[in-house]
């Protein structure tokens, strides 16, 4: 701060929406040291000054579930989030990450997340590296923050590499023993003293690691789950989960009971188990929060949850189980199993299945998002193309796999499509929104963008709540649920992590392929409208909705240890 100067930055002519839910009202917002030093009107000089006439200053956005685990070792800039309003980022859900790993199952573990989280297998060990500086939870936690972060970062310990780590290949054979499950207690433990946010799992049928196999957590026992839980419940760690057989409401509630932790379950999304299913879960979510008083909270998301593929890696399929052949074998065994009549009649005859599924009347909503061999039915929907052609809409979409060496795509909205339901999930008060997966399913799906979409889309275009409340559900409640008493609102004291958007123009561009992965490996990402600046800890790190400025000195985000 130069001299004279009372603060080191100030954020003028604004609306401020302090992320409380109370109405917005006309001020100044002054930062110093990294702290939010003095909020109201005629504040006294600072060294910087941010013009925001006409524009909103809220807390930066939080978002509490991604897949940053390893792009953050190559990339500590997390893009594209920061571009989209987001300043804390938490990575480790749905019990992966990449510690702690042994030296001798670094490939592994890479082979699990290229499986389980779509990501490619060439740019994991091209930008993780051969040589990592961590093999513990705690090591890779200290190797983060000595590396820095653009923006701020927590984490869990993952359910998936605590099973590699205490058993080896076994774990995704068999339950643990007591002894491996008293290992895998004393690692959590040890993760969750060191900063661990907290532990996360999987027991979704979707999830499935190295050379097809159920991802490790798939496997655990009740009593291997209460020990980790237990685990991290005395430094006050959550537990994030994704649900799956096994273990759902009734396994959360008698975790929050017994444990006193918050269980955030990922996702509350309409379809989940069928049309209308959603009020069954919003009506359990209100009985366990407001009439037991257990801190059993849903995940949502304001976007469908699409997925643009293709059938080298079909990841919605996955779960289904004509599929599986398809994960137990190399490329050209896929093309093989696509030729293969049988494998056709089994992909045709499982749509006839009566059991609602995510996949339920997929074909009625694909488009072919890309047709190399074919350019003009890019673009097109799926059946539309197939009825032209006189084929069975599975029929055209393996074969045009096969002419182009399983480079055509298909994009399927899976779940969440049915907006009217969405509506109401999101205007539910006790649901907290995230699933973004950022740094995840890269190449498939962009949801690190849901920010400005949400603010967009369902605040100003559809009015479904208030700027306000629309605020507050991207920051102080996210921030309530992980309890991270120092962030989510603009409050005098609290870390200084602002962003500064235009709410008539604030939303997301639509996607778009970029091959800046490395090893050039391709996502699809999304450009933010109307954010004006984003601020971290004090220090301006965007303006303008431009791209996430290089950092010669140390950045300024920091690794957030614990809760509080």
């Amino acid at each position: 701060m130069r001299p004279g100067m009372a603060f080191d930055l100030k954020i003028t002519g604004g609306l401020v929406v302090d992320g409380s839910g109370g109405p917005a009202w006309a001020g100044e917002v002054a930062v110093r040291d990294g702290r939010i030093a003095a909020i109201g009107e005629g504040l006294g000089a600072a060294a910087a000054t941010l013009d925001a006439a006409g524009h909103v200053v809220a807390p930066g956005f939080i978002d509490m579930h991604t897949h940053y685990d390893a792009q953050i070792l190559w990339d500590p800039t997390l893009s594209i989030s920061p571009r989209h309003g987001v300043t804390t980022v938490v990575m480790g859900n749905c019990g992966f990450g990449l510690a702690p790993t042994r030296p001798g199952q670094r490939d592994l573990m890479l082979r699990t997340l290229e499986r389980v989280e779509g990501m490619s297998l060439a740019a994991l060990r091209a930008g993780v590296g051969e040589a990592w500086a961590f093999e513990s939870f705690p090591e890779y936690l200290d190797a983060i923050e000595a590396r820095g972060s653009l923006i701020n970062v927590g984490a869990y310990v993952g359910h998936t590499p605590l099973r590699l780590y205490v058993m080896g290949t076994d774990a995704v054979a068999r339950a643990a023993d007591a002894a491996e499950i008293a290992a895998m207690r004393r690692l959590a433990a040890e993760a969750a003293e060191a900063g661990a946010l907290g532990f996360s799992s999987s027991g979704s049928a979707t999830h499935h690691g190295f050379d097809g196999h159920p991802v490790p957590s798939r496997l655990a026992t009740p009593e291997e789950f209460d020990a980790l839980v237990g685990a991290v419940a005395g430094s006050g760690g959550l537990f994030q989960a994704t649900m799956g057989k096994g273990l759902f409401l009734k396994q959360f509630r008698a975790f929050a009971a017994d444990h006193g932790v918050t269980v955030a379950w990922t996702a509350l999304l309409s379809n989940l188990t069928g049309p209308g299913s959603h009020r069954r879960y919003l009506d359990a979510t209100h009985e366990l929060i407001e009439g037991e008083g257990l801190a059993v909270v849903p995940q949502v998301s304001p976007r469908p949850l699409t997925l643009d593929f293709n059938f080298d890696a079909a990841f919605p399929f996955e779960a289904r189980a004509f599929f599986a052949p398809t994960m137990k074998t190399d490329r050209a065994g896929r093309r093989a199993l696509y030729r293969d009549p049988a494998f056709r009649r089994a992909f045709k005859d499982d749509r006839k299945d009566p059991q609602p599924h995510q996949l339920s009347g997929w074909d009625e909503r694909a488009v072919i998002s890309h047709s190399p061999t074919d350019p003009s039915l890019t673009e097109r929907p799926l059946r539309e193309a197939a009825a032209e052609r006189g084929v069975d809409p599975v029929d055209l979409v393996l074969d045009l796999s096969l002419d182009s060496d399983l480079e055509a795509r298909i994009r399927v909205p899976v779940l969440n499509y049915d907006e009217a339901a969405v509506a109401e999930i999101l205007q539910d008060p006790l649901t907290v929104i995230a699933l973004s997966d950022a740094g995840a399913h890269a190449s498939q799906l962009c949801d690190a963008c849901y920010t400005t979409d949400f603010l967009g889309r369902w605040v100003r275009e559809r009015g479904l709540l208030s700027l306000e409340e629309g605020v507050r559900r991207l920051t102080a409640r996210p921030a309530e649920v992980l309890g991270l008493a120092d962030r989510g609102r603009l409050e005098v004291g609290r870390a200084a992590d602002i962003v500064v958007f235009d709410p008539d123009t604030v939303a997301a561009g639509p996607l778009r392929r970029t091959h800046d992965l490395p090893a050039g490996a391709d996502r699809l990402v999304a450009d933010a409208h109307g954010i004006d600046a984003v601020v971290v800890n004090g220090t301006v790190i965007a303006r303008g909705g431009a791209p996430e400025p290089p950092t010669g000195a140390r950045p300024p985000g920091r690794l957030l240890r614990g809760r509080g």
